[in-house]
């Protein structure tokens, strides 16, 4: 494959030079994997992006872990992986709805929220589709600066397949797109075991339970996801007790009204990015109940509804155990001890049960864990976060011409919507472009090839659709 190095008991041997190696297969790179197969598609073979993806999954997936039945998304199905940017494209959910036979039935459904299950098989359609473009079981180790006469032009992508280090390979790129995704959040102190888990593997978890002998579980968080868990397993351990922990009196609702959701739109991402920090900061607070530890409003009416009707019939098993916090989590032969704190006295309980399921969100991975041998030559702030500009490219020294975009990791710089669906068709466009004018501009310094006859940034044809890069 182009751009690929073999590193095998010290031998290398190049192979050719990516474009853009993306990191990660998750749905932003999948909606730029995209992108870019569009683009392809309407140009010269010559002047074609040389891509791939690297995903250290064995396959395609995305939160399967939470994949409840029931559950729907909270994003309308108009910000797939490709309607915002190009509402002619055939990998829109409405396409994918049409080549299962199902477009009228979803139409009669009136609901602009698909089933997670559904959309989730939505994206598996599309990433099968771009099978050429990826290569999953390799994870990604480093990331190495390739000097071209005095210039940092190049890096070496260090992966390893099956996460066996005797099968390292290296693969030469002009700009990295990382995106790894998020990664569960768990309170400090709290360690994954057994019996203590986190949500986002709870499919997975709860057909290998190894007894219930108390028939009593517990909950932490007080977001969608908590209020999700709860709901499944009241429904799905009928005998089982279900006790939920949060700091507030109850769930709260998101507030996704029209108005609002303006907060998702693309042209926010200008708005935040070229404000002050004090007016972003500012922003976040105002809007952080459009994303964090909110819950729909037709699930938390579903909650209370079980929670009085057991109390009317004298047998409860749901307990929302409100204004509290858990502070410790202790083993027990066949279950975990909880420590709970009543936190308006300071009042303290025990609880003793099966499992621990710690519903308490994500964060984007660390891009720092991947820069590596890159991390010299980036820029950084007052506070030590990377410097990125508006199209998500990390800024660099001077004499370095290869790019690195962080899409996903960036709501410091971006807002709110950095690590959600809504911008992703846009933001795949706009990083489309931006690494279309990268390479012109390598190519040009370097003098090669791609120096000669038109632009890549202006391969499109004339007649493309105007939205096709955003």
């Amino acid at each position: 494959m182009v751009g690929r190095l073999h590193e095998r008991a010290g031998e290398l041997t190049e192979l050719g030079v990516h474009d853009v190696i993306g990191i990660g297969f998750g749905p932003s790179n999948l909606a730029l994997a995209i992108a870019v197969e569009e683009y392809n598609a309407q140009v010269e073979p010559s002047a074609a992006l040389r891509v791939t993806f690297l995903e250290r999954q064995k396959r395609f997936g995305w939160h399967r872990g939470m994949l409840l039945d029931g559950a729907t998304m909270q994003v309308s199905y108009l910000k797939d992986l490709v309607t915002l940017r190009n509402p002619a494209s055939d990998f829109s959910f409405v396409s994918y709805l049409h080549g299962q036979d199902r477009l009228v039935d979803f139409i009669n459904h009136k609901t602009m929220f698909p089933l997670r299950h559904e959309f989730h098989d939505y994206l598996e359609w599309a990433a099968g589709r771009l099978d050429h473009l990826v290569e999953y079981d390799s994870e990604v180790v480093d990331l190495r600066p390739v000097t071209h006469g005095s210039e940092i032009a190049f890096i070496d992508v260090v992966s390893r397949r099956g996460g066996d280090p005797e099968r390292t390979e290296v693969r030469r790129a002009r700009n990295v797109v990382i995106a790894a995704g998020l990664e569960p959040r768990t309170p400090d102190g709290f360690e994954i075991t057994e019996r203590i888990w986190h949500n986002h593997d709870l499919l997975n978890r709860v057909n290998a339970i190894p007894s219930t002998p108390r028939e009593r579980f517990l909950v932490v968080g007080a977001g969608q996801s908590a209020a999700e868990v709860t709901e499944y397993l009241h429904s799905n351990f009928p005998r089982a007790a279900v006790h939920t922990v949060f700091a507030r009196y109850g769930f709260s609702p998101a507030d996704d009204s029209s108005f609002a959701n303006q907060i998702f739109d693309p042209t926010a991402v200008d708005d935040f990015f070229h404000a002050s920090d004090e007016v972003r900061a500012m922003l976040l607070d105002y809007h952080r109940g459009t994303n964090y530890s909110v819950v729909d409003t037709d699930l938390i009416d579903e909650l209370y509804r079980r929670l009085y009707q057991e109390k009317v019939r004298g047998a409860e098993r749901l307990h929302m155990v409100r204004a509290s916090r858990v502070i410790d989590l202790e083993d027990v032969p066949d279950g975990v001890r909880a420590t709970i704190e009543f936190l308006p006295t300071g009042r303290r309980q025990t609880l003793d049960v099966d499992v621990v399921v710690l519903a308490t969100g994500y964060r984007p991975r660390d891009p720092w864990r991947l820069l590596s041998g890159m991390a010299a030559v980036c820029d950084v702030d007052d506070t030590g976060r990377l410097r990125v500009r508006r199209d998500y490219r990390v800024v660099t020294s001077a004499g370095t011409t290869a790019g690195i975009y962080v899409p996903g990791a960036t709501e410091y710089a971006h807002g709110i919507s950095s690590t959600l669906l809504s911008n992703i068709a846009v933001r795949a466009g706009e990083l489309l472009r931006s690494a279309l004018e990268q390479v012109d501009d390598q190519a040009y310094d370097r003098g090669d090839d791609r120096a000669d006859g038109a632009s890549a940034a202006d391969g499109v044809a004339a007649d493309a659709p105007a939205l096709a890069l955003g």
